[in-house]
């Protein structure tokens, strides 16, 4: 048996993770886009074997770095199923779909300048796929529900175990028939946290002989202290209570969106804040929601309880869910205090944007982010402190107030990825691959798990491991 990793080797984008079996059926663990390559979208097509030579894909869960080239795979010959849970495969049509929307932007953006002709040879950019390969992709999706033994033939069967970090995120656990002896590989997928508001804690991980686990935050742990409950009551007092001002939040529309508003329903709920309006302007936080409404039975102990206590926690009074763009263009008069939470997170386009546009420079606005920025983004830009940012072809000075808080993050921290594994028998153990982080965070987690006693390998991309 071998394992090959094609993708997040040494960085946290495009997953992607080939296993060949002894009689030659080869598995691909996730198909992610590699956003390092943004500046050639099309080098995710550069696939470095035959599509259509793979016989199935698992996909662990529905984020863009985990399922985004799926349907690349597909469009370029790939025929099999796609094994997944139910939510993800509701999560992953809209997170796709929105993926042909930002493709068909960007080409027609620089189909604008054809005419221009530049020095260094650049062409009009082409959509990476287009919505029939999403709905081909969609078509091949075959879903199992978590905790559930599913035999694939008769040398291979996995399970889904939950991990939390977003609705139908799972490791998957694959027993193997090789050559006669079985072995257990697991794949973590991206590993949440204990006690996220709406996302039930991670199960711990069976026994396996290997492990391919992510190393996203190796070497950092979140903040302690206030909860997120108690950072949003401090911010809302001061910005909207105090001041009579607006809080905007940039939320990415599946997952962290749906945290914050169950978190803001507790607040208002339990009266300690005078009500507030909040818009929710995001149509796939408005779609997401009404999929994690339907699997409901999949959240958190607390947000269940809450359900049966208090009813629908993505509902409260003064909660507006804006629907089209001329509802999201008049959130800008409202001129009384209020919160509006948009995408998308990093600010890179999104209706986000237009509220940026018109409050950037609003002294009583206070721009609150309650996830990661990658660098180069407009949201890594405002956190740096640059006193002047440029947003729809203006630049802007920064007037606005800019937060930060980690408490939102779906990632499990260093303390949680160890625990992960040393959860997992040691005895059994022979093997842990690092994916899917940085080389410094890849280092850090290889550190303290090797001074434990592990035997640890930081995977290198193109690498064959024999298993």
């Amino acid at each position: 048996m071998k394992l090959t990793i094609w993708g997040a080797a040494e960085q946290v984008t495009g997953s992607m993770h080939l296993l060949t079996t002894a009689n030659n059926y080869k598995i691909l663990i996730d198909c992610g886009l590699d956003y390092e390559r943004d500046h050639n979208i099309q080098l995710n097509e550069d696939f470095p074997f035959n599509p259509g030579e793979i016989d199935l894909v698992i996909l662990t869960h529905a984020h863009i770095d985990h399922s985004g080239n799926l349907p690349t795979l597909v469009r370029m010959g790939f025929a099999g199923q796609i094994l997944c849970t139910p939510p993800t495969a509701e999560l992953a049509e809209l997170l796709l779909m929105d993926s042909v929307n930002i493709f068909m932007q960007k080409s027609q953006k620089s189909r604008k300048h054809r005419g221009h002709k530049r020095r260094d040879g650049s062409r009009t950019i082409q959509p990476l796929y287009l919505q029939k390969h999403v709905v081909d992709t969609v078509d091949r999706f075959v879903t199992v529900g978590f905790n559930k033994a599913f035999r694939i033939n008769n040398d291979v069967e996995v399970t889904f175990i939950p991990v939390g970090h977003l609705l139908g995120a799972a490791a998957a656990v694959l027993k193997i028939n090789d050559d006669g002896e079985e072995k257990t590989i697991t794949f973590t997928g991206d590993i949440g946290r204990k006690n996220y508001p709406t996302l039930a804690d991670p199960q711990p991980l069976p026994p396996s002989d290997y492990l391919v686990s992510e190393s996203t935050y190796g070497g950092r742990n979140h903040s302690k202290g206030k909860t997120v409950e108690e950072v949003l009551t401090e911010t809302i007092e001061k910005c909207c209570v105090k001041e009579s001002g607006r809080l905007i939040i940039p939320a990415f529309s599946i997952g962290r969106t749906q945290a914050l508003v169950f978190s803001l329903n507790k607040i208002f709920s339990k009266g300690l804040l005078p009500p507030v309006k909040v818009f929710v302007d995001s149509p796939m936080a408005n779609s997401s929601t009404g999929i994690f409404r339907k699997h409901h039975n999949l959240l958190s102990e607390e947000s269940q309880e809450f359900y049966r206590k208090s009813g629908d926690e993505f509902e409260f009074d003064n909660l507006v869910y804006v629907e089209n763009l001329k509802d999201s263009r008049q959130v800008s008069n409202y001129f009384e205090p209020c919160i509006i939470i948009s995408s998308a997170g990093m600010l890179e386009g999104g209706r986000i944007q237009d509220h940026l546009f018109n409050n950037i420079q609003n002294y009583y606005c206070t721009i609150l982010f309650i996830g990661y920025c990658a660098k180069g983004t407009l949201g890594f830009r405002l956190l740096r402190g640059d006193p002047i940012v440029h947003i729809k072809d203006r630049d802007l000075a920064v007037y606005a107030t800019i937060k930060q808080t980690d408490l939102f993050s779906a990632h499990g921290d260093h303390e949680d990825l160890v625990n992960t594994v040393k959860q997992i028998n040691s005895a059994k153990l022979k093997q842990v691959f690092l994916v899917h982080g940085e080389t410094t965070s890849m280092q850090a987690l290889a550190d303290t798990l090797a001074e434990d006693g592990y035997r640890v390998t930081a995977a290198k991309k193109g690498v064959a491991y024999e298993l």
